[in-house]
């Protein structure tokens, strides 16, 4: 059987995108709703973490969109052209304004202004849950697909990102004041186990409609898993990838608070938020609209593949660099001013 070979709509640097523009949009919605939790309650104790997370990925996710337009400096065209029945022309929207808010919010947390924090986190939930609509909707809309063409597609890029943004706080906390011993192992082992509930009953959910004849995402699915070995092995993976991840996060709080377990346990688990986009975005363009054998695709080792995911990760450790040393050693705004108060004084 000869199979064509196409050009991939989606470079890889739209995996880069939506994996950090998940983490963000869920950190923030995770932060904004700790700022509404008691001051010295445990849960607040979390909230260093998520507002670290919410500040590297959102600020990262904006570059790799620029990168995924082919042609970066035409992003201006969204805006000279607005069409609002375009998912693409309504994020474009959306971005500035999810980016403004989280410098805010972070500014306001960081100078422990509660009363506007309370405020402005509102907004922050509303603009996170927008940017998740758009995300998830971009890719939900296009028909000729009919693995994405399904709103679990929606469901499972915000729960998988959910995932990994609590992997990211998971890992980034070692780095800020405080270090391990102040993370709160228990609430964030509860808020995973939830968020491994919510993706089973996810799961389910769409293996149900789809038995019962309303997704048809789940027959095209279905085919697929019968047809290629592939797909096979990577059912079989997730599932395996999904009890690891079951098994790991119920560990003790004292255990996910341990150094080299919670390090390796954080990559992993972001890992597999990733590896989910990946095998969404990327292995389905291999799926054939027409015809029989799975399209060949291979990974550019310039700009536009490899060398350009090795370039937003670079651009992500060095956010995460700038960031947690700066939260490390000016922990809030009164922090910074107390020495030069009394240096004052003398």
């Amino acid at each position: 059987i000869l199979t064509p070979q196409y050009e991939a709509a989606w470079l890889p640097w739209a995996v880069q995108y939506f994996f950090l523009i998940g983490l963000a949009t869920t950190a923030g919605i995770t932060a904004a709703c700790l700022v509404f939790t008691p001051t010295d309650s445990e849960a607040r104790r979390l909230l260093p973490s998520a507002v670290a997370a919410l500040l590297v990925c959102g600020l990262a996710a904006p570059v790799a969109l620029l990168a995924d337009l082919h042609q970066p400096a035409r992003f201006w065209h969204f805006y000279a052209h607005f069409t609002p029945w375009s998912w693409m022309s309504i994020g474009a929207v959306m971005i500035p304004i999810f980016v403004a808010l989280t410098l805010l919010f972070a500014a306001l947390w960081w100078m422990r202004k509660e009363g506007a924090l309370k405020a402005v986190a509102i907004l922050l939930i509303l603009s996170c849950l927008g940017v998740l609509l758009y995300t998830g909707s971009e890719i939900m809309v296009i028909r000729s697909r009919p693995l994405w063409n399904t709103v679990f597609v929606p469901l499972n890029l915000a729960l998988t990102a959910w995932l990994g943004a609590l992997g990211f706080m998971q890992l980034i906390a070692r780095w800020l004041a405080g270090g391990m011993d102040a993370f709160p192992g228990a609430i964030w082992r509860r808020l995973g186990l939830i968020c491994l509930a919510l993706l089973a009953v996810c799961g389910a959910a769409w293996v149900v409609s789809g038995l019962l004849g309303f997704d048809s995402s789940f027959d095209a699915a279905k085919e697929l898993f019968m047809t290629y070995p592939s797909w096979r092995s990577s059912l079989i993976g997730s599932i395996i990838l999904a009890i690891i991840l079951l098994i790991a996060m119920s560990a003790a709080p004292q255990r996910l608070c341990n150094g080299p377990y919670s390090f390796i346990c954080a990559l992993f688990i972001m890992t597999a938020a990733w590896v989910f986009r990946w095998t969404l975005l990327m292995g389905v363009q291999t799926v054939p609209k027409y015809g029989a054998g799975l399209y060949l695709q291979s990974l550019a080792v310039g700009s536009e593949g490899l060398l350009g995911m090795i370039g937003i990760l670079g651009l992500f450790i060095a956010f995460a660099a700038v960031v947690t040393w700066f939260l490390d050693r000016y922990p809030s705004y009164q922090s910074m001013n107390r020495p030069a108060a009394h240096s004052a004084s003398i």
